[in-house]
């Protein structure tokens, strides 16, 4: 789709679906036919670019996208599928979007977007104007102001729906559940849906700053709290993990543990490693060894969350975003990113989120040091220092038939390893 005029608006999706996608390019299309710009959507996310196929490009118009801000999934799909050799066939993508007259161009991603975004800025050289749209259940990207990252709250609310659904399953059939979500950065996700559902433990792994963990430490943990409401008369629960955990562990144990796979970026698909299965196979493990037999189940939940229909949040929010990005384009503005600040849009530049000395995005993670963290973790069940002394240890360890000095030289180590 070539133009003898480079003044469209181009819009293209990158990474993992999130609710809410379909809001921001239909407040952009509209906000940008309204002040007079023709908008196209490049279907397909970077791959599309890379291959320089110009006919990736569709022209939108407002009756397309005037009813899609509260459906799911992405009318111009998505993609992660980075070409083998991304610096060589870079020129492929810069040449593909001046071929299609893109003057102005609106990414809407994650953390890869985002890199992708500040290169395609740096290589125009004003020849390109490009803002971002931050999105990611995840939340991991560093807004201002603690402000979630567009697709979370919509993440949470469904998976609430759903944890709260098991917990009942759970308290009927007298069983564990142990559910692994998304999460590969940080475990915003895991503790918003954990603390939310009055889920019995959440495993973070902003929990475990010290660098490598062995699976036995995360699995005696688990099974303390299994053994913590044995003792108070409950013989079930539901123990959220983030899928980040799986990065503690050191990659050789997990390797014999389980087949790993590598997504389209090189990099381990955590998703597909059930960290659930591992845990619940070690969890059973341990608490056969002290007597007990119980029944326990995983299960992952994540891509059920990903192309739900938004919450009136996130519909609310990405129409915000949406508008926000054509009129910073429309402005003369260019490499930054739009977010909303104390009830107001604003941009943020790139060179305020990416650390140039590594070339990656900062991430957010989740502050076990806050307030916030504090009171989700004492609503959890689960082993604390002050279950090692006196009458509390002595009724904890008689649940397992031990004696107290037992129980605690087989435990406590969790403690003096934080």
């Amino acid at each position: 789709m070539s133009n003898d005029v480079r003044d469209y608006v181009g819009i293209i999706v990158g990474g993992g679906p999130a609710p809410g996608i379909n809001g921001v390019i239909s407040a952009a299309t509209i906000e940008a036919i309204n002040a007079g710009k023709k908008v196209v959507g490049i279907k397909g996310g970077f791959k599309s670019l890379f291959d320089g196929n110009e006919g990736c490009a569709e022209p939108l118009t407002i009756d397309d996208v005037s009813r899609i801000h509260s459906q799911g999934g992405s009318i111009l799909r998505t993609s992660r599928e980075y070409p083998d050799k991304v610096k060589e066939r870079f020129p492929i993508l810069m040449n593909t979007l001046k071929n299609m007259g893109i003057k102005y161009l609106i990414t809407v991603g994650g953390d890869g977007t985002l890199f992708m975004a500040n290169w395609i800025d740096k290589e125009a050289r004003g020849s390109i104007n490009v803002v971002h749209v931050p999105k990611t259940i995840d939340n991991d990207i560093p807004l201002p102001g603690g402000v979630s990252t567009f697709g979370y709250q919509t993440a949470r609310h469904w998976g609430v729906e759903i944890v709260k659904n098991i917990m009942e399953d759970a308290k009927t059939t007298g069983r564990w559940y142990f559910i692994s979500t998304m999460g590969r950065h940080a475990g915003h996700l895991a503790l918003g849906i954990g603390n939310a559902a009055g889920a019995t433990l959440t495993l973070i792994p902003e929990e475990f700053p010290q660098g490598k963990i062995a699976v036995k430490h995360i699995s005696d943990i688990i099974a303390g709290s299994v053994i913590k409401r044995l003792s108070m008369g409950r013989d079930h629960g539901v123990v959220i993990l983030a899928e980040g955990i799986s990065e503690k562990f050191d990659i050789e144990e997990l390797k014999g543990l389980e087949q790993l796979e590598k997504d389209e970026t090189g990099r381990i698909r955590l998703s597909e490693i059930q960290l659930g299965r591992i845990l619940k196979n070690f969890v059973k493990k341990t608490l056969e060894q002290l007597g007990l037999h119980t029944t326990i189940v995983d299960k992952n939940i994540g891509y059920e969350l990903r192309a739900a229909d938004p919450i009136p949040y996130d519909v609310e929010y990405t129409r915000d975003l949406g508008y926000g990005a054509i009129r910073y384009l429309l402005r003369g503005g260019t490499g930054a990113l739009i977010t909303q600040y104390e009830g107001r849009l604003r941009s943020i530049p790139f060179v305020d989120i990416i650390d140039y000395s590594t070339g990656k995005v900062n991430i957010r993670r989740v502050d076990i040091n806050s307030e916030t963290y504090e009171a989700a973790k004492k609503y959890m069940i689960r082993l604390q220092p002050e279950d090692f002394e006196g009458e509390a240890l002595k009724k904890i360890a008689q649940t397992v038939f031990m004696k107290p000095d037992e129980f605690k030289n087989r435990f406590y180590y969790l403690f003096n390893q934080h």
